[in-house]
């Protein structure tokens, strides 16, 4: 039991130190755009690299998973990630900044595999909900993330020195945590991809976490710039601390509230909560209807990523391990349309028209989820 204790304390690091990398560079955006002098479709392009190359992890992180003990992938795409942080601080050019970007994302898909494969086998050793708790803490560290941006820019401590004391901190922790990781849970069979006709389990799976990954992109990588431009807040990292300080509220009560009303209702009131804050956003630019939109926004996100990986793990098909792999990709595409779309969208309209997109996507993972739940039942 104590050996279970280590490593889910071990794997909540991970999780947490990953949320607070992956903040501090997307809290960085709008210092990004206004050092290259970028417009809004120019932000869209450089943003098309993290979907691209996490696109080209894939494979790769499924046959890694497969092939070794996950906890090996983990710590080598997690000291890569941590050093690509640091080199977009130090990128002084943009194809400088693109390989960054590049290598930031290739890692952290590696990472984020990796991690919710140790997450579902200990789920299972423990014999209850925990995936929404890891969930949680990347949310956590998120947050904590995007705080410690907002105390750097308060300061005027520049980007490069910024991203350089989060990279070194976080290697440093990975150093000594790393021992306590789950070991020996590569899965012996379904690692294998099968081609052909789709499996409606895996594939309804994907579309929902390719609709949440647009909504979550979005915010993301919008949020700053939509309090910056839109909302006209100097501290345009507000926006972005309330969606992830809500979002990781909200993960910690979801495993909870799963248990009590169940999967099929939760994407719906998931959903509506989505759907409800961005209608706010695009209907009252201002400060705090914006404030109470990023937060029902966050609340709504919360839980879909979680349940569907949870859900993943359930595949009768597939390893764990292989089933969130074939399912991420999904979401790769989501982060490869959503975020660059709305960049061209405000280009040709405004940010406010252009969050049209994250409110489609929120609704649709209403009449998804019952088509997923419908396709359960077939199957018993």
């Amino acid at each position: 039991m104590e050996s279970i204790k280590n490593q889910r304390i071990s794997l909540s690091l991970y999780f947490f130190m990953a949320g607070f990398g992956f903040a501090t560079w997307a809290s960085r955006i709008p210092t990004i755009k206004m050092y290259f002098d970028l417009n809004e479709a120019q932000l869209g392009n450089l943003l098309l690299a993290m979907p691209i190359s996490s696109l080209l992890g894939l494979p790769i992180s499924g046959w890694l998973v497969s092939r070794f003990d996950s906890r090996f992938p983990l710590q080598i795409s997690f000291i890569l990630f941590v050093i690509s942080l640091a080199l977009i601080g130090m990128a002084d050019s943009l194809p400088a900044m693109i390989f960054g970007i590049c290598l930031f994302s290739f890692c952290m898909r590696i990472l984020n595999i990796s991690m919710n494969t140790q997450s579902l086998t200990l789920q299972k050793s423990i014999d209850k909900k925990i995936i929404g708790s890891f969930h949680g803490l990347w949310s956590t560290g998120g947050l904590g993330g995007v705080g410690f941006a907002t105390l750097m820019i308060k300061l005027n401590v520049s980007m490069d020195t910024h991203l350089i004391i989060v990279a070194v901190f976080s290697l440093l922790t990975s150093f000594f945590v790393y021992r306590f990781l789950l070991k020996k849970d590569r899965a012996m069979q379904g690692n294998k991809l099968i081609l052909g006709k789709p499996d409606k389990f895996i594939l309804y799976l994907g579309i929902l976490i390719f609709f949440a990954a647009v909504c979550e992109g979005g915010m993301f990588d919008w949020s700053g710039v939509y309090f910056k431009e839109v909302v006209k807040e100097d501290l345009f990292t507000l926006g972005y601390f309330i969606f992830m300080a809500f979002m990781a509220l909200s993960r910690f009560f979801s495993d909870k509230i799963i248990e009590r009303i169940g999967m099929k209702r939760m994407y719906v009131i998931s959903s509506s909560f989505i759907s409800a804050g961005m209608l706010l956003m695009i209907i009252f630019p201002y400060f705090w209807p914006a404030i109470l939109g990023f937060s029902l926004v966050g609340i709504g996100v919360a839980a879909i990523i979680p349940m569907t990986f949870s859900l993943a793990g359930t595949s009768k098909k597939y390893s764990a391990g292989m089933a969130i792999s074939i399912i991420a990709t999904y979401g790769i595409i989501g982060m490869l349309l959503g975020p660059p779309l709305i960049g061209y969208l405000a280009h040709l309209f405004n940010l406010r028209v252009s969050f049209i997109l994250l409110l489609f996507s929120g609704l649709m993972l209403i009449p998804i989820s019952q088509l997923f739940f419908r396709q359960i039942e077939k199957e018993k």
